[in-house]
């Protein structure tokens, strides 16, 4: 693991947005390239989906792989060694509490939720689409 400096990494943090991310453009272009409307960071709901298909009821979560926990016990151990470990650690089980938290109630309200991970929407967006058509096409045959 590359050692970076404060400045370093002041910057890096800085340039990390909680909106329009990458990984939610290049789903949002696949999902309206196939002519699904949608809205994106939507308010009107628990946790402000990045994007909300609300003809279905469909919320999407795009979460990064490091503050969302991918492999969280991997990762732990990783940032158990690193610097500021506890400051971390803490954060990303706070974040991983509160999408749980979040998915709860969404499904008590009759949503459908689905998250992908970033890497999944870089690699993979074709796939990310037919599971959100997928869903779609479960929603419409109940």
């Amino acid at each position: 693991m590359d050692v970076l400096t404060k400045e370093q990494r002041h910057k890096n943090m800085k340039n990390i947005h909680g909106k329009d991310t990458k990984i939610e453009v290049i789903l949002r272009k696949a999902l309206w390239k196939k002519g699904y409307h949608y809205r994106k960071n939507y308010k009107k709901i628990p946790g402000c989906p990045d994007i909300v298909l609300t003809k279905y009821k469909i919320a999407i979560f795009c979460d990064g792989e490091f503050f969302h926990g991918k492999d969280w016990e991997v990762l732990k151990l990783k940032l158990e060694k690193s610097n500021n470990s506890e400051f971390w650690i803490s954060k990303i089980s706070r974040n991983r509490e509160r999408d749980d938290a979040i998915n709860k109630k969404l499904l008590f309200e009759g949503w459908t939720v689905i998250r992908f991970w970033g890497e999944d929407i870089k690699k993979h967006t074709d796939e990310c689409v037919k599971v959100i058509e997928e869903a779609i096409f479960t929603i419409l045959i109940m």
